[in-house]
């Protein structure tokens, strides 16, 4: 039984009918676009709710990683002996190369892909996926002895493992987020700690010595720890020293990569660069093709996108900025003049948290959504807070609120649900009122 229609789960539900599996995939909505092509494959497909008589004959339950595993059936299902994993889980006991797992509140995606772009330029065959947006069930039929597995995981789909084993894992850092779905801080990390939870002494953890949580949670691991640190110096391990990306051991300094050759916005930025080194290293990939990896390489989409200027103010896209901690770190990437859109669909935390960044670097902050009595409540005697009921509104006010000069900063510290399906939608919308405001001006 998949339960569960959204991407991964009819990634799962798909793998394992190719494997020879009687499959039942279960969704709460009353129709989705694969549902069809899901039935010719031969899977029963149950719409409107998850049905008990479902949970009551499934050998093996296998979730999308939104499904909460509070969910009623699973833990029946649990009661009764049943195997309940995730799809991670799943795609990883049939994969057949080398694993490397990325986790961390902010970073992933980006630390992902440029771990994989490093790998790909030493010449090995390489798969990026997982939460990043391509289900590791859909990279199982192609697994090769010789491919390496990139893979984004998320607290998500690491809470529902049992035997996920990543050659390298590394956890980039920690801060207050998804606490609508997790109850609370404590089971967060928990489940982020789970990267680490099946390798052996002869694997590799690859952890943020500037970070107390990730620190705390690596003590007592069987991997090989190597330690990195985004903003301070180390006698063993990877860090920044004047101009150079550099690893120590012991007396000696190597240095690897020039920060001249990063081409990404942000101070945060590099210090997903310096783990991407780090884990590059572990996995015996040169220096050449780790400049190789990230020769062009300026972002990803929706993370620090610079999306232009209309009459001298910069915009910048940073709308997968969905916690307090990213949106943070997106405004220490410029020195002041700052007008941020904040606010959606509110995962926890505290907007007090910016006041301090806000304070040294903002001019103003357009509060959009679901959120906005909380950030006036958390920020409105310190600095302008303007609401706006669209996203056409935000772009504007904050437009007439950074000239001369600034930079608007799409950084919602907030989920999009509120106002769109994503983040991606969401960063799209302010492109397009971004490009409407240019053609005005």
């Amino acid at each position: 039984m998949v339960v569960g229609a959204a991407r991964s789960g009819v990634a799962a539900a798909e793998l394992l009918a190719r494997r020879g599996a009687r499959v039942l995939i279960t969704e709460r909505r009353d129709s989705f676009e694969q549902a069809s092509r899901l039935r010719e494959a031969g899977i029963e497909v149950e719409l409107g709710g998850h049905s008990q008589r479902a949970f009551d004959t499934a050998d093996l339950v296998v979730t999308s990683p939104g499904v909460p595993p509070e969910e009623p059936g699973l833990l029946a299902a649990r009661r009764r002996g049943v195997e309940v994993i995730g799809e991670l889980e799943l795609a990883s006991r049939w994969l057949r190369g080398p694993l490397i797992a990325i986790t961390g509140t902010k970073g992933k995606s980006t630390t992902t892909t440029l771990v994989g772009r490093m790998v790909a330029a030493a010449g090995r065959t390489v798969l990026v996926g997982g939460n990043i947006g391509v289900p590791l069930s859909l990279q199982v039929d192609e697994s090769t002895p010789d491919t390496t597995h990139v893979v984004e995981a998320s607290s998500f789909q690491l809470e529902a493992t049992t035997t996920f084993r990543p050659w390298i894992a590394l956890w980039l850092n920690f801060a207050d987020d998804h606490l609508d779905r997790h109850p609370d801080v404590a089971a967060y990390a928990a489940a982020k700690a789970r990267i680490f939870a099946h390798q052996q002494p002869d694997d590799w953890a690859v952890v943020n010595v500037d970070d107390k949580v990730v620190m705390a949670h690596s003590y007592d691991i069987a991997a090989t720890r190597v330690m990195f640190s985004p903003a301070g110096t180390l006698d063993d391990g990877f860090s920044i020293e004047g101009e150079w990306i550099v690893r120590r051991a012991g007396a000696a300094t190597h240095q690897i990569v020039p920060v001249g050759a990063v081409e990404l916005t942000g101070r945060h930025m590099l210090g997903n660069v310096v783990a991407a080194v780090a884990v590059a290293t572990v996995a015996d990939v040169g220096r050449d093709a780790m400049l190789e990896g990230l020769r062009g390489f300026r972002g990803l989409e929706h993370t620090m996108e610079p999306v232009g200027r209309v009459g001298g103010v910069r915009f910048v896209n940073d709308s997968k900025a969905t916690n307090v901690e990213a949106a943070r770190r997106s405004i220490e990437s410029f020195a002041n003049g700052v007008v941020v859109i904040l606010g959606g669909r509110f995962k926890g935390g505290d907007f007090r948290d910016l006041r301090e960044v806000l304070e040294e670097r903002g001019r103003a902050v357009i509060a959009i959504g679901e959120s906005i009595p909380l950030v006036r409540d958390a920020l409105a005697d310190l600095i302008p807070v303007i609401e706006a009921a669209s996203m056409r509104e935000a772009v504007e006010r904050a437009h007439e609120a950074a000239v001369p000069n600034g930079v608007v900063l799409l950084a919602p510290a907030c989920a999009s649900f509120d106002w769109f399906r994503d983040y991606a939608e969401r960063g799209k919308a302010f492109k397009e009122e971004v490009a409407r405001l240019r053609e005005v001006h």
